[in-house]
């Protein structure tokens, strides 16, 4: 069997693609669908997806099917911190100063992402911001972390589509090439610092309020049409409707950066 036939494949594919933006929180994932499209069984498909399931990528609902998970404010903070914790963790961990090859590396991905960002290839930027993270964890020979980042920053990438990150793509892209500076100066602390403070400033720039409506489809087909919304333009409906209340937060900070340090932008 061809490796693009095989399960891994397909899940490997379903990540990508939730690491690029093009599917978003809540897409469904059809077994006919994808079963035509990578041109195999559903039995291969539902194997993909089952993988995906038990790395917390999607979930099944017994009557409407498979669907990318959308994450919730918990799984959110959880994931931030989780990704603080693994990521800071593998920079204490470096035995010493990355080797050149390494370095290169690090430092064409940057490139790459530097490019992205400039010719607004929305696609392509975000993935190569999530995958910064995943080919730093190879650089430093840790393939086990690379396969739990690669997943943690799929949840996160989902968490910043669901709730609108204004962390600008320059700015995360600029936070690496100063990781990367500080990894060839052969200054662990440095880097390590830098690390923990883009993770807190990506957090942070989550918009709690623009999570989306799950009503609004429903409420844009009941919309008053046609003499009905005349009606309401021309004011008939002459009662005050009270005033909505303030809108609560749906999400705390998810990430407090500590109190010694200026929280910036």
């Amino acid at each position: 069997m061809a490796d693009s036939n095989k399960p891994q494949h397909i899940a490997d594919r379903i990540v990508d693609s939730i690491l690029a933006q093009k599917l978003a929180p809540g897409a469904r994932l059809g077994e006919q669908q994808l079963a035509d499209l990578f041109g195999v069984s559903r039995t291969i498909v539902r194997e993909a997806l089952a993988r995906l399931a038990a790395r917390g990528m999607v979930q099944v609902n017994s009557r409407r099917g498979w669907f990318v998970v959308q994450p919730s404010p918990d799984s959110a903070r959880e994931a931030f911190a989780a990704r603080q914790v693994i990521e800071t963790g593998l920079l204490q961990s470096l035995p010493g100063q990355l080797d050149r090859p390494a370095l290169k590396r690090l430092k064409q991905h940057v490139a790459q992402e530097k490019a992205a960002v400039a010719a607004a290839d929305a696609g392509e930027r975000s993935f190569l911001l999530g995958d910064f993270h995943v080919c730093l964890a190879e650089c430093a020979g840790n393939s086990t972390l690379a396969d739990i980042l690669r997943d943690l920053t799929a949840r996160t990438t989902l968490i910043a589509t669901l709730y609108q990150s204004n962390h600008e793509a320059a700015a995360s892209c600029q936070e690496h090439a100063g990781i990367v500076a500080a990894l060839e100066r052969g200054d662990h602390d440095q880097a390590i610092d830098l690390m923990r403070r883009h993770i807190e400033n990506v957090a942070a720039h989550l918009s709690p309020s623009a999570a989306p409506d799950p009503l609004s489809s429903l409420r844009a087909a009941l919309s008053p049409v046609g003499p009905q919304a005349a009606k309401s333009a021309r004011g008939l409906h002459t009662s005050n409707p009270p005033k909505r209340p303030a809108r609560k937060r749906l999400l705390t900070p998810l990430l407090s950066p500590p109190a010694s340090k200026e929280k910036r932008r």
